[in-house]
């Protein structure tokens, strides 16, 4: 029949045994082979790199990214899951840098490109075994023997076939820009790369006095970054903002600034001399900080920009066109000289007086120079957000520099259109920080001054002729020196010339590499080296239905994959995104090592297994919100759930296996069914249904949830209520009934919950399904998803079985708050509630909380009393004279009327000396009192009344359930299997023996007993405590 299923919740161990099963069996494949002509459901993964661990922010994206795909492969469609890697980029020759003990871009070149590029091919595979287990360990299905590769020909190949698209569009260009700089790495960073590296600094700013040409006066001007002082060429004020020239009386000296900030800055103590808009400034001259260099155009006078404002500063900027786009703006229009006192390693030139100093480092010895010459009026602290390098922290700067850039700002309309097709999930991404990105979008810098990359595929002559090559075959048809087998990296594709068709001379390969994330962004397309082969599977499988990544990514792969699209195809690659939150300590903070607070994914699958941890994040919070992750919230979630399931799952199997009940020799005939079992059915197929439109929504913690509830009430109520028709002799059609009815529900809860739990369910289905049916599907996920029954849902007798939990929860409150145990029966219980019961389900209540009469009444008033006083604090200000009347009238109020009126009208009404008051809840203090010997609980519009006074006859009979009970524990302690007879036995207290003997024949029926002991005991013993009786007890085997 079944195996026996072991109860301990250690679920990591039996996983590795479902792992080997999938592999050994190929079941992924199989799902994937099944499921080839239905209709395609495309899932693209974001390509990880392999040359960093997994961490457990990757579990949450792979559980996400697993469970959607699994889902719609169990609706019917073919869903591909190619596996992808993200192979080049800086990341990666930092790695090598570090193993081969070089230091830049120097040593790199002098060890030798070619080497360098081998160990960067070879270091992008450092830990792909580690992320193919990490991948298995987690259930992630996808296609890992036949990945993408970003280095692989054939995908950048396809990648050039899309540049020299763009580029044929004109949206390719070789701009001299103030691009974002990492002097470390020697390249510069794209906008969305920028937005990854922010942090928070404490820096020093500058107020620095310029001598005013022919007057004894100075322009004071602000900045932020004093190492662009030594490279100033003029200041900037708003042209249209009110500005002064002012004395500061208590040290003599005259300044030109902007009015609004004169008191901020200079004080109280000042004389107004003149007043000027900023354009009257215009084109005033000013001597040099420095004399480092002389520039070859008029520089140093005063300039005008709207950028300019008066919220912080001086209203006077200092303007350095080689460090920033609004100077370099300024620049442009005033014609302004190009002066650049910082190298390519952000170092400050040798024409300084610090030669050689990292230029962040330069400000204070900048400033202590000023200092010395009296230049320095102030040297503020400030703190803000400053970009550094993603890859390697350094602080980036903006740095004029000749780059190849992608003119994104001409297809801006386009990309807007594109997004509104998107359903984001939540929309707040898509239209906020998204949209807002692209509603600002800038034009993408895609070239970067490294190796390890995909070669930017344009040539160019000495002559000006620039051409952009578009695959191998039109490089080798234009080259006579092209090697056949050519690898399209440097430094080979450095070597390869081709002829000018402009002027015949050798055009060669401009040096920069590209972006590496628009390798990532052109996976829909280079994965199937897409146009030159595979264009049906492309067109198949483009956009794709569903992807997902951390929230981070919205500047990042989901900006690519949009950008490439639109400048391509102008249509949205994806057409459902789930955006998901960052994973943080149980305090709420970022992980990292450095704190200590890291989780490694790897003891975490260990301790708590792979369903735990998904379940926890599928349930825990909506998926783009931060999640908490912490051993004991997964705990509680594995118990809660899967516990529970796995729980009922072992009852079913321990008593089919003692009864040999097969499931395929019986049918579920729904018509000849209990109330309660139709009950459990219906709640299946409404469940069900839940969970299928949720997840067809992208609602996942509304799908857990669903699938919570259920499995508490078929454990908590459907198999607690039922547990003595399994325990029935033989096999009476009430039996079948129950047996049928659990294993169906069973079956299909594990199938609705598979693409969730891919584990555990697989180990439930195998063993109640395959292993009494040769015929069925060998693994759940060759299943299809459950089919709804609706012709089962019975709203009406949901709702009937809600109201009835709803009392008996009221019922055990009453019970608790009386201190009287469940097994203790008493004798009636009163419940006022605005529906009505039929007796099938008062006998649920009245056997459910041991109750010999539930009773319903219109009013249970009598049970209860209530004073009210008048809340002051509203009452005072809203009656005021008539205070004292209020409360005399409210001390002699009937009380039961008074609380009826109040609940009908939501106020009560009076009279006070001949003025009308009306007092809402909020307006009175209420106090209830409980009528002795009844104890009342209460719940929106239900009341539940117990009465407590116990008879003779109920307390002997509370006394026969807990001897009961304490011999049903003994059978477990004593190792007895469920099916064997006993003899049970006591001494030592003669009322226990009374009880015992007057209800011998309950008592051995209830406990499997066909023998009976006073006065002597054998077997297992144990001295029991029952309601203040000591009491020795024995069980023994027959």
């Amino acid at each position: 029949m079944y195996q026996k299923v072991d109860t301990n919740l250690n679920f990591a161990d039996r996983e590795k045994k479902v792992e080997e099963f999938w592999r050994e069996n190929h079941i992924f494949e199989k799902s994937m082979e099944c499921r080839k002509e239905g209709e395609t459901y495309t899932f693209y993964d974001g390509p990880p790199t392999a040359n960093g661990k997994p961490h457990i922010g990757h579990v949450l994206t792979r559980v996400i990214k697993d469970m959607i795909p699994r889902y719609r492969t169990m609706k019917g469609y073919m869903v591909p899951r190619k596996a992808g890697w993200d192979t080049h980029g800086l990341p990666v020759e930092l790695e090598v840098e570090k193993m081969l003990g070089l230091d830049g871009k120097e040593q790199i070149e002098e060890y030798g490109l070619e080497p360098f590029i081998n160990h960067c091919k070879e270091s992008v595979w450092q830990y792909k075994g580690m992320w193919e287990d990490f991948s298995q360990t987690v259930g992630f299905w996808a296609d890992m023997e036949h990945p993408y590769v970003t280095y692989h020909d054939d995908f950048i190949e396809s990648e050039w076939w899309a540049l020299k698209k763009i580029w044929e569009k004109g949206l390719l260009y070789k701009g001299y820009k103030i691009v974002p700089y990492c002097p470390r790495c020697g390249t510069p960073l794209s906008s969305h790369e920028v937005a990854q590296g922010y942090k928070d600094v404490k820096e020093r700013s500058a107020v620095v006095r310029f001598k005013a040409v022919g007057e004894d006066a100075y322009y004071l001007a602000w900045t932020t970054t004093p190492w662009t002082l030594p490279s100033n060429v003029a200041l900037c004020v708003n042209p249209v903002e009110c500005y002064v020239k002012v004395r500061k009386n208590d040290e003599g000296k005259v300044y030109y600034m902007a009015e609004a900030l004169v008191e901020k800055v200079l004080g109280e103590d000042v004389e107004i001399l003149e007043r000027y808009t900023g354009k009257d400034l215009e084109y005033r001259e000013y001597e040099p900080l420095f004399n480092f260099v002389t520039p070859k155009k008029k520089a140093y006078y005063v300039t005008c920009a709207d950028y300019v404002t008066l919220t912080d500063g001086t209203g006077v900027v200092h303007t350095a066109p080689a460090f920033g786009e609004d100077d370099s703006q300024v620049g442009r229009r005033y014609d302004l000289p190009f002066v650049q006192l910082v190298n390519e390693k952000g170092e400050m030139t040798e024409e300084t007086a610090w030669a050689g100093k990292f230029c962040k480092d330069a400000d204070l010895p900048i400033l202590q120079d000023l200092e010395d010459r009296g230049l320095l009026y102030d040297a503020p602290k400030f703190e803000h957000s400053y970009p550094h390098c993603w890859r390697c922290d350094t602080p980036l700067i903006y740095y004029a520099r000749e780059s190849w850039f992608i003119k994104m700002t001409a297809v801006k309309d386009d990309l807007i259109r594109n997004n509104n097709t998107i359903n984001w999930i939540p929309e707040t991404i898509g239209k906020g920080r998204f949209g807002d990105w692209l509603e600002n979008v800038q034009d993408w810098g895609i070239s970067r001054n490294r190796y390890w990359g995909t070669p930017l595929n344009i040539w160019e002559c000495e002559c000006g002729h620039m051409h952009s090559i578009g695959s191998k075959a039109e490089l080798k048809e234009m080259s006579e020196n092209c090697p056949e087998d050519i690898e399209l990296h440097r430094p080979y594709i450095d070597e390869v010339t081709i002829k000018c068709p402009k002027c015949g001379k050798e055009m060669h390969r401009v040096p920069e590499v590209i972006d590496c994330w628009f390798d990532s962004g052109a996976m829909p397309f280079a994965q199937h080296h897409y146009p030159f082969e595979n264009q049906e599977l492309f067109e198949q499988q483009f956009p794709a239905d569903f992807i997902s990544e951390a929230v981070d990514q919205t500047r990042g792969w989901f900006y690519s994959l949009l950008a490439i699209s639109t400048l391509i195809f102008n249509k949205a690659p994806y057409k459902n995104v789930i955006v998901l939150g960052h994973v943080q300590d149980e305090n709420g903070q970022k992980m990292s090592k450095s704190k200590g607070n890291a989780v490694d994914p790897f003891d975490a699958l260990r301790d708590y297994g792979a369903d735990a941890i998904r379940w926890y994040f599928y349930v825990n919070s909506a998926p783009w919100l931060p999640n908490r992750f912490h051993g004991k919230a997964v705990v509680e979630g594995q118990r809660k759930f899967m516990g529970t399931l796995w729980n009922t799952y072992a009852f079913f199997v321990l008593y089919a296996n003692i009864d040999k009940f097969d499931a395929t020799k019986y049918t579920l005939d729904y018509d000849k069914l209990p109330v309660m079992d139709k009950w459990l059915l219906s709640k299946l197929n409404s469940v069900v249904k839940s969970v299928d439109e949720n997840l067809e929504n992208y609602r996942i913690p509304e799908s857990a949830r669903a699938l919570q509830d259920f499995v508490d009430e078929m454990s908590n109520w459907y198999v607690r209520r039922s547990r003595e028709r399994f325990w029935a002799k033989g096999m009476p059609q009430d039996k079948i009934n129950a047996y049928m009815t659990l294993y169906t529900a069973l079956v299909t809860i594990s199938k609705a919950a598979a693409p969730m739990i891919p584990f555990m369910t697989e180990d439930i289905y195998r063993n109640l399904v395959c292993s009494i049916d040769k015929d069925a599907p060998e693994s759940i996920h060759l299943c299809d998803f459950p089919e709804v029954k609706e012709e089962w849902i019975d709203k009406e007798l949901e709702k009937n079985m809600e109201d009835l939990l709803d009392v008996v929860v009221l019922g055990r409150a009453c019970r608790n708050t009386a201190n009287i145990k469940n097994r203790q029966p008493i004798g009636t219980m009163f419940v006022k509630a605005p529906f009505e019961l039929d007796d099938f389900y008062l006998d649920i209540i009245a056997d459910e909380l041991n109750v010999k009469e539930v009773k319903f009444a219109d009013n249970v008033g009598s049970f209860i009393s209530y004073n009210f006083k008048p809340q002051l604090k509203t009452v005072g200000p809203k009656y005021g004279k008539l205070l004292n009347g209020i409360r005399q009238y409210l001390s002699e109020v009937d009380g039961t009327k008074a609380m009826e009126e109040l609940k009908a009208n939501g106020t009560l009404n009076f009279q006070v000396n001949g003025s009308d008051v009306s007092l809402s809840e909020e307006d009175l203090l209420i106090e209830t009192a409980q009528k002795e010997g009844y104890v009342t609980e209460n719940s929106g519009e239900i009341s539940v009344v117990l009465d407590t006074n116990l008879t003779p006859e109920l307390l002997e009979e509370g006394f026969v359930r807990e001897i009961i009970s304490k011999i049903q524990t003994m059978r477990k302690e004593a190792g007895f299997e469920v099916t064997d007879k006993i003899c049970v036995s006591a001494k030592n207290n003669e009322k226990v023996m009374e009880i015992m003997k007057a209800n011998a024949e309950e008592i051995k029926v209830e406990v499997l007993a066909d023998e009976m002991l006073l006065g002597e005991t054998k077997g297992f013993e144990k001295e029991w405590n029952i309601n203040k009786e000591k009491v020795t007890m024995g069980v023994s085997k027959q």
